[in-house]
């Protein structure tokens, strides 16, 4: 997620954790894709969203447009599923979010998702990141080193099918993002925006 790969596509750290978050430096937004259909002709990589995930998937952008944050830029593995959740919840946004499709993303490890976080260009400063479990869950609780700690413990616990967590950074560049440094400002689920009490299985 170069400047120059972000240009080509036509598309659109360092403090510690108990540093001031009222105007965090940087925002992650770390997005499972929703839920999908069990198979597809295809292949893994060609399942398509059901009804449900669908569903979800708009609620969530809904939630974003209201209550913030905005994206500046939106990366989502390419897998169909991760596409088809990525163009739903922008969709509800008011103005374009520069975007990347990113193959690496598929089913990468908590390790890998890191280096591909740190390329993001820095002239962004709130990133939107759809991908998959494991990888997503992994990141979320290896970045997240202070938040409500009920919070923390529930994103730890279970990351749902359109689970959302947002993670704010003191770092200056995306570059310099490290594990433990983040803090957890909200981890949203699909039931808890559906009003339900606990979400579906995967």
């Amino acid at each position: 997620m170069t400047d120059e790969q972000v240009r080509a596509t036509g598309a659109v750290g360092a403090g510690p954790v108990s540093a001031c978050w009222d105007r965090p430096m940087r925002r992650l937004l770390l997005l499972r894709h929703a839920k999908a259909d069990r198979h597809s002709a295809g292949g893994d990589r060609e399942r398509p969203l059901s009804r449900r995930g669908q569903e979800d998937a708009r609620r969530l952008g809904r939630y974003l447009a209201d209550h913030g944050p905005l994206p500046d830029f939106a990366v989502a593995s390419n897998a169909r599923r991760a596409k088809q959740t990525l163009d739903l919840v922008l969709g509800a946004f008011p103005a374009h979010v520069t975007r990347l499709i990113e193959k690496t993303i598929y089913l990468a490890d908590a390790d890998r998702l890191l280096e591909i976080l740190r390329q993001t260009p820095d002239k962004f400063s709130t990133l939107l990141a759809v991908g998959h479990n494991p990888g997503f869950a992994e990141l979320a609780a290896a970045l997240a080193g202070d938040g409500d700690p009920d919070e923390l413990l529930r994103l730890r616990s279970k990351y749902p099918t359109a689970g959302l967590a947002i993670l704010d950074f003191g770092a200056e560049s995306w570059a310099s993002v490290e594990e433990g440094e983040a803090r957890l400002d909200r981890f949203i689920t699909p039931a808890a925006l559906r009003g339900d009490a606990a979400d579906d299985p995967d």
